[in-house]
Parts: structure tokens; C-alpha cells; sequence
């Protein structure tokens, strides 16, 4: 039977795993240049060394890749960013994703320049096909980043039809960075891309399913369910308190 003093030294390293998130090594190179540069600027001036240290730190915490716990149910789609919900409308998907000339179910998550980037499958299914669309770089906040800005698209046949999942490039970012190919397959909450830096995830689900969450409502990637396939309960209604 483990001591006493045994337990508390398990309890704290399991502590600092919890504390110390991965980094996701597309990050590195970035805070290995910020670090740089705080040195070069420490040279020319002491205050400026550690205002880079600050920019560095922010760095590695944009670029955290925390593991998540998926609920693997074919009838959830689950968020597949961090962020807040800014949207969530029928709409028409955009034209190259071929999905639908009707409106789907759309929801869509803000990701500003804290939240975790990594991006992940809301559902598990096999990719269809991948494409980029160039465009321009405004507030991804606003519903017209989803049709005017940079944008890249995953095809999905999951287990009740297509779904649509588009990573859409903000105001500061200016990389989708997208590591899947068509006939591969994904499990839900499978990291499939990132964007740098504040940016926006749409997703299009196809009739059956029904909203789980409301708009301004915070979402977790890979663990907050978007919306549920052929429940009778109807949308989820919520008022700031």
C-alpha cells in the first residue's frame, strides 16, 4: 500500500501535467522567433527584453494543444474549436463544398487570439474532399467572414449524411494550416487543422439534427456538443443571468 508521502508526490506531478499543456509543434518555430527577438531587443534595452517574454509566453499559450475527452456518439456533432458560438442559422453551404442548393443547419464558433487553435472533427466519418478558396482577411466575427474571407472546407460522410466544416481565416490571421486528405478517416474530436491567429469554424450539419447551444454561449472543442441527430426535444432556449 503506497505512503502517505508516496500519494502526494503522485498528486503533484499529475498536478503539473494538468498545468503543463503540449504545445502543438506547429508552434514552435513561432516561439523560438519570439524568443529571438526578445534577445536581440533585451541588447538594445533591458524593459524590452521582458516585454518580448510577455509576447513569447502569449505565444506558446496560443499554440497549447490540450488533450480533450470525445463523447464517440455518431449522434453528436461536437465543436470543433474553441471559442464562442456566434451563429447559429439555416443557411445555404458555400457553393464549392457541393453539399446542398438548400439551407443547412450552420453553426458557427469565434475563436479570438486566446482561445486554443487546434481543430478538430465534429463528427467521425470519412473525408470526401478538401478545398481552398482564396479571399479577404475581415473580423471573422462578422457573418459576411464566412462568404468574403479566406476560407478552407472539409467534406464529411459521417454516420447520418455529409456535414460541412470550414475553417474561415480573420482579421490577423493569415495561415489555415489543414492536414487531411480525401479517403481519410476521422474520429470526432480528431485534430484535423489550425488557423493563426483569431479566426472562425463553421459547420453544416444536414437535416435530423437539432441545436444543442446558443449563440454567445462558449464552446470546447472536441467535448461541447453543437447539435444532436433525431432527438424529439427541440432547441436549446438560454437568457443572461
Amino acid at each position: 500500500m503506497p505512503s502517505q508521502e508516496t500519494e502526494n508526490r503522485m498528486s503533484l506531478i499529475t498536478t503539473i501535467r494538468k498545468t503543463l499543456v503540449p504545445i502543438h509543434p506547429e508552434g514552435h518555430k513561432f516561439i523560438v522567433a519570439f524568443f529571438a527577438v526578445s534577445l536581440i531587443l533585451g541588447f538594445l534595452w533591458m524593459p524590452l527584453f521582458w516585454i518580448g517574454m510577455v509576447f513569447t509566453a502569449w505565444c506558446a499559450y496560443f499554440f497549447r494543444d490540450p488533450e480533450r475527452s470525445v463523447p464517440q456518439e455518431d449522434d453528436y456533432a461536437i465543436s470543433p474549436a474553441d471559442g464562442t458560438v456566434s451563429l447559429v442559422a439555416m443557411v445555404i453551404p458555400p457553393q464549392e463544398l457541393a453539399l446542398s442548393a438548400e439551407p443547412m443547419l450552420k453553426i458557427s464558433i469565434f475563436m479570438n487570439v486566446f482561445n486554443c487553435h487546434v481543430n478538430r472533427a465534429p463528427m467521425r466519418g470519412t473525408v470526401e474532399h478538401v478545398v481552398h478558396r482564396e479571399g479577404k482577411f475581415v473580423n471573422a466575427d462578422l457573418d459576411k467572414a464566412s462568404e468574403e474571407n479566406e476560407r478552407n472546407g472539409l467534406v464529411i460522410n459521417a454516420a447520418h449524411g455529409r456535414i460541412g466544416v470550414v475553417q474561415v481565416a480573420g482579421l490577423v490571421a493569415r495561415r489555415i494550416v489543414c492536414w487531411v486528405t480525401p479517403t481519410m478517416h476521422l474520429d470526432a474530436g480528431q485534430r484535423f487543422g489550425l488557423i493563426r491567429f483569431g479566426s472562425r469554424l463553421d459547420v453544416y450539419l444536414p437535416e435530423g439534427f437539432t441545436p444543442r447551444v446558443t449563440v454567445g454561449q462558449t464552446a470546447i472543442a472536441g467535448e461541447t456538443m453543437l447539435a444532436e441527430f433525431g432527438s424529439d426535444k427541440g432547441p436549446v432556449l438560454s437568457r443572461r443571468q
